[in-house]
């Protein structure tokens, strides 16, 4: 089973999330290109991290939105969102390139994750970059949703992702960082939420539901209160139940 996690956040002097502690846990990183958080150094600094220790790079695309952190929809057009996805992947490959690796999956990042996963034409344009840059390249997404149907249908591979330290709806979908439980921030509840994915293959509703999830990644997001003890804890958490963490890619 992968783990990943949301790493190069930070801008400028700015800095999210403890990306060095988290890239000694993960076994997949999903870094930001640019437009929604993270820099040219920053960028660079994480793919050095990564490559050290073995972890797998992903690049994380999103909105040209560093105010909104890529969390506002923005109604974009086929190509010019198929365009700023190409150009966010191209500027994270160049860095792994100065280390002897490279992009080996991508994942949208917030508001374009959830975009893609019901809008046609947001997520066809996402497909239509990777499908034009490297058609061997993964696609990390949510399972079932558009993205990943269009993807699947255009050849590409797709790997299905859940996300330990958020509440689902009954219906499939994540509670929206709006509301006051969107979040799972206690590190035991996000491990066992997380094993019951790797060997259950469900997770739990906020109304009780068990929701049917078929993943091969689970995210602790970089951001999140508590993010490297809650990694730790899951990582620690699926070796005691016999799963070895290790990348899809």
């Amino acid at each position: 089973m992968d783990l990943n996690a949301d790493l190069g956040e930070g801008f400028g002097i700015w800095r999210l999330g403890d990306d060095e502690a988290l890239l000694e846990l993960v076994t997949s990183a999903n870094v930001a290109c640019g437009f929604h958080g993270g820099d040219p150094s920053t960028m660079r600094r994480v793919c050095a991290g990564a490559a050290e220790r073995g972890v797998a790079i992903g690049a994380q695309v999103g909105y040209r939105d560093l105010a909104g952190f890529g969390r506002r929809h923005i109604a974009y057009g086929f190509a010019e969102l198929r365009d700023e996805v190409t150009y966010q992947l191209g500027a994270l490959d160049g860095f792994c390139r100065l280390f002897r690796t490279r992009v080996r999956y991508l994942k949208p990042h917030g508001a374009l994750y959830h975009a893609a996963a019901s809008d046609e034409a947001q997520a066809a344009a996402v497909v239509a970059a990777v499908g034009a840059y490297d058609r061997e390249l993964p696609v990390l997404c949510a399972p079932g949703s558009v993205l990943a149907q269009l993807a699947v249908g255009a050849g590409l591979r797709v790997v299905a992702e859940g996300f330990a330290d958020r509440n689902y709806l009954p219906n499939g979908s994540l509670v929206p960082r709006t509301a006051a439980n969107a979040l799972v921030t206690d590190p035991e509840e996000v491990a066992a939420r997380a094993v019951r994915m790797a060997t259950e293959r469900t997770v739990v509703a906020v109304d009780g539901t068990v929701i049917p999830l078929q993943v091969e990644s689970i995210c602790v997001h970089g951001d999140s209160p508590g993010a490297v003890r809650s990694a730790g804890m899951v990582r620690a958490t699926l070796i005691d139940a016999g799963i070895t963490p290790k990348p899809f890619a």
